[in-house]
């Protein structure tokens, strides 16, 4: 179940390095972190970025592996977010 966000939080970089919606990404990942944000609400929040049926349903099963983490992975987890936007590669971004 971990393998899941680890590869969402991978593809990070990418999506900040193409220069559009850093923040938007940021907002993404850190309510999906955030074990306060319940699935309804983190779908509602994003609702207008979802296509279909599928990838809500695709986005509720990432948000559960989230909030079937330990404190421990998600603060790990904040921690590389963090890492990552604070890079030299997403900075300039």
């Amino acid at each position: 179940m971990k393998l899941l966000p680890v590869l969402v939080l991978a593809a990070l970089p990418f999506y900040c390095y193409a220069g559009s919606g850093c923040t938007l990404v940021s907002q993404v990942i850190n309510q999906a972190i955030d074990p306060e944000v319940s699935k309804d609400q983190y779908i509602e929040n994003f609702r207008e970025f979802i296509p279909d049926a599928e990838a809500e349903e695709a986005i509720r099963q990432a948000k559960q592996c989230f909030l079937q983490q330990s404190e421990e992975t998600l603060t790990n987890a904040q921690v590389m977010v963090d890492a990552i936007y604070n890079s030299v590669w997403c900075k300039s971004y």
